[in-house]
């Protein structure tokens, strides 16, 4: 067994020390630069010295706040080779959020990424009421206040004498696999954060159950470091990339996303679902002003792909008719398709929230190999995902090897492995209400099928109820939604309410084609969505879309929404879900419009009884 998670990460480097491991982007010259294991190797040792200099101890908690940026992952490995712990800090977060990580861990030393960061964390450091001492910052375009902030090259850039050298490696060789590791934070979208104890173990055990799960990657592969690194999903992906000597490229602008996928040309992605979505719908938006030939083949192509690639999921023989027509179709359609993506992906970790079958098997079809999965922050990321073959549409695919999954109460998910959580830091309380005979209560609702796979209903705490005593899945409804074309968000209201109402973002692009071709004008987004043509196009797209839910399910009002939530304004999620309290709150006034009618609630609530 390894000594720790480190240990497991430097071994890697010594294997490959001149193969390219990191590139990151040089915004100014417009430039990708890369680096070597050996120099990511070097990085480290020089941070971890650095650290060790200004007194940092066992166990000690450090911050990063940052976008992605190739110094904050090595900053991470450099923390936790000392034994101390990594507390990772959204780099959206507001002063609020901020400063409650760092009082509750007791934060003394923070790493900064930009000016947004720096100026959050020094109006911290300078009030006195907090543990906070020094900001180190990674943009050395900031401008720094005082002598508490210092640049990252010049606090890394030292003399080291050789006693931090020998400081390093007892300390080094000192970390136990139980030790702390890192501290993450929920992103508090239901309360009050809870910051996730994650050991060294639990980290290495993830190591171990990708490396018998993923036996097709290697340290030819590449990936694309999109998602925050602050976010478990991105964060143990990129960890065990190191570990697995796989080339990363860091994005520090996550709306950059596609532009980049066709710079970079990665082989693996680790993503989430809302990105799919997007590409899916452009897709479609598209194919709805071709031309009726153009249809036929895109038609075709789609289909000769679905065949292929199932017979390969199913792991048959493809015959050589089947594997022709592919061909063919690669040429005309598939091929381009997957250009978007940059054209090498063969692999593409997806997971955060609910995917469509119809989506997966769009992705699927054309060659692009999306692996659904499911976990958590207090799991170390990856609880299930889809096999290399024999996955089964609609699930999240099976349980990692060393990872048991069961159904509990309420149709409640419960884990149990190497990978759970040692527990919520400062929480004893919060973590013995998650833990039942030794088994973490996910809080998500599922069941298994009859192979072993897992299928995701509904998060538990999201579940509403409306007045009429009916229980609705939000997150279902939503996603039955968000899957078409017309539609790029949709928030569901219901909880105590008489009947189903919701917030819908429409696909503004394609709207505005629509308006175009029945010859409507407008002055504004404002504009559109108010008019009544638009209104009704949507009604009766909301009665397609849902003729199979329940009569209590549908969405008897909506409101079409100018603007999209965003992740700046505090609407979505880092991994783009929406955070349905902060919007609720924001949208007071129209949720009381939904329901101000007295008439509509009696006899909505009449229906639903019925």
């Amino acid at each position: 067994m390894k000594n720790h998670l480190v240990t497991s990460i430097f071994e890697n480097f010594s294997k490959i020390p001149n193969q390219i491991g990191l590139s990151t982007k040089d915004e100014k010259a417009n430039v990708w630069v890369d680096h070597t294991w050996l120099y990511a190797n070097q990085k480290i040792h020089q941070i971890a010295y650095s650290l060790l200099n200004s007194g940092i101890v066992n166990q000690e908690k450090i911050a990063i706040f940052s976008q992605n940026k190739m110094e904050w992952i090595l900053t991470d490995v450099a923390i936790m080779s000392i034994g101390a712990v990594t507390v990772p800090i959204y780099a959206t977060n507001i002063l609020k959020q901020t400063k409650y990580a760092i009082n509750d861990a007791n934060i003394k030393v923070l790493f900064a990424g930009d000016d947004e960061q720096y100026k959050i964390a020094l109006e911290i450091l300078n009030d006195n009421d907090n543990p906070l001492e020094q900001i180190i910052v990674f943009n050395n375009d900031v401008e720094l206040t005082g002598d508490k902030s210092v640049y990252f090259e010049d606090y890394i850039n030292h003399e080291i004498s050789d006693n931090i050298k020998e400081e390093f490696k007892l300390r080094f060789d000192a970390v136990k696999l139980e030790d702390l590791a890192t501290l993450v934070y929920t992103s508090g979208t239901t309360g009050e954060p809870k910051g996730v104890m994650l050991t060294h173990n639990n980290i290495i055990s993830g190591f171990r159950i990708h490396d018998i799960r993923l036996t097709n990657v290697s340290s030819n592969d590449s990936s694309l470091c999109f998602l925050p690194l602050s976010h478990i999903f991105e964060r143990m992906w990129t960890l065990y990339c190191l570990h697995k000597g796989i080339k990363v490229s860091f994005l520090n602008n996550p709306k950059l996303i596609i532009e980049t996928l066709k710079d970079v040309k990665p082989t693996l992605f680790c993503t989430v679902p809302r990105i799919y979505e997007k590409v899916y719908n452009a897709i479609q938006n598209g194919i709805e002003k071709a031309s009726k030939s153009k249809k036929k083949i895109f038609e075709w192509s789609i289909k000769q792909g679905k065949e292929y690639y199932e017979l390969e999921r199913l792991q048959k023989k493809i015959p050589k008719r089947v594997k022709a027509r592919k061909a063919m179709a690669d040429k005309l359609v598939l091929k381009k398709i997957r250009e978007v993506l940059g054209g090498k992906i063969r692999m593409s970790p997806t997971a955060g929230a609910p995917m469509s079958t119809e989506i997966t098997e769009f992705l699927r079809s054309v060659g692009i190999p999306v692996f659904i999965g499911y976990g958590l922050s207090e799991t170390t990321a990856s609880v299930t995902a889809f096999e290399e073959n024999n996955y089964t549409y609609g699930s999240v695919g099976k349980p990692m090897p060393e990872v048991e999954v069961k159904i509990g109460a309420q149709n409640e998910i419960l884990i149990k492995g190497p990978i759970v959580m040692k527990g919520y830091y400062n929480k004893s309380d919060a973590t013995a209400e998650v833990f039942e005979d030794g088994w973490f209560k996910s809080g998500d609702a599922g069941k298994l099928n009859d192979d072993g796979s897992l299928v995701i209903t509904d998060r538990l705490k999201d579940l509403m109820k409306t007045a009429g005593g009916k229980y609705i899945a939000p997150q279902q409804i939503e996603s039955l939604l968000t899957d078409d074309n017309f539609i790029e968000q949709a928030m569901v209201i219901g909880d105590e309410k008489p009947y189903v109402t919701a917030f819908v973002v429409p696909n503004f692009e394609a709207l505005k084609e629509y308006a175009s071709s029945i010859d409507l004008s407008w002055k504004s987004i404002e504009d559109l969505v108010s008019l009544p043509n638009i209104k009704e196009f949507y009604d009766e797209k909301l009665a397609e879309l849902q003729k199979e839910l329940a009569g209590f399910e549908k969405i008897k009002k909506f409101k079409l929404m100018p603007k999209e939530f965003t992740l700046e304004k505090g609407e979505l999620t880092p991994t783009l879900k929406i955070r349905r309290k902060i919007i609720v709150q924001k949208c007071q006034d129209a949720i009381h419009d939904f329901y101000n009618k007295k008439e509509d609630n009696k006899n909505d609530d009449k229906k639903d009884k019925k």
